[in-house]
């Protein structure tokens, strides 16, 4: 990693029109020369914030779908080239032979430095992509380790723990919450497993939510940026709506996984007592 010492995280909880590609370019764009400005190094974006999420059917996701080299994706590293930051958002992807993946790219200054593709897909999602295979990666950057996956994801506590085992600093997570009924006093759900998760893995955790209704459904707007013992240092904001929340990390904090004098949440996994 390099000297920085913080780093200073940004989530962008926006709300993308669902098909309406060029209005979302430029959203994303707003959005990140705002946090930008502001001294975000690293910006989350929500889940397919390229093309809006509640697709019609299937042939509606395919004509907003775009490749990895498409104008999103490019746009994107122009960006991070320009600003020196690193970017991680969500895109609905164009995969040969016509197949779809939901999708999110990392990308700094050297360009794309990875595509992550949802492994656990939500509700009417099986109807439209192809699950993703592949761990979520981890990609040593300017700023630390980070790692992503993207919403459902973060229901799976064995998913989560890939990333923290091959050493992520910070898990950047596109998500759309779709909000549902709760006890008027508690805040969401989704936001408390973010924050088990960072906890029981030590791991900085920024998952970017989006806003607004599409088709019906309106969403938790619970971004939240938590800390390696689980606590939020950023949002969720109760007043929801466009948030640009933003927190500096000591992402060095992640490396440390002692918990007391004598235990280490990595080394005192006994994991063939798991299987």
């Amino acid at each position: 990693m390099s000297s920085v010492k913080n780093t200073v995280v940004a989530c962008c909880q926006l709300a993308p029109k669902i098909g309406d590609l060029a209005y979302n370019r430029t959203l994303t764009e707003r959005a990140i020369r705002q946090v930008a400005l502001q001294g975000a190094q690293v910006v989350v974006l929500p889940e397919l914030v390229q093309s809006g999420y509640l697709f019609a059917d299937r042939s509606e996701a395919l004509s907003l779908a775009e490749t990895a080299d498409g104008p999103t994706l490019q746009l994107w590293q122009a960006l991070a080239r320009e600003l020196n930051l690193v970017i991680v958002g969500g895109f609905c992807e164009r995969l040969p032979g016509d197949e779809l993946a939901n999708s999110a790219a990392m990308i700094d200054a050297n360009g794309l430095r990875a595509v992550y593709r949802k492994a656990h897909l939500w509700d009417a999602e099986k109807d439209i992509f192809t699950p993703g295979d592949a761990p979520p990666p981890v990609v040593e950057t300017l700023y630390g380790r980070l790692g992503m996956l993207i919403c459902y994801d973060l229901e799976f506590p064995e998913w989560v723990r890939l990333p923290a085992l091959a050493g992520a600093d910070l898990l950047c997570a596109p998500v759309n919450w779709p909000d549902g009924p709760r006890p008027q006093t508690e805040r969401p759900a989704e936001v408390l497993r973010v924050q088990a998760n960072a906890s029981v893995n030590r791991m900085f955790i920024a998952a970017c939510d989006r806003y607004g209704h599409e088709r019906g459904v309106g969403w938790v707007q619970g971004s939240v940026i938590v800390d390696a013992d689980g606590y939020p240092l950023a949002g969720p904001a109760e007043q929801g709506g466009e948030q640009m929340l933003l927190a500096t990390l000591n992402l060095a904090e992640a490396r440390n996984k002692r918990i007391s004098a004598r235990n280490d949440l990595h080394r005192d996994r006994r994991p063939q007592l798991y299987g």
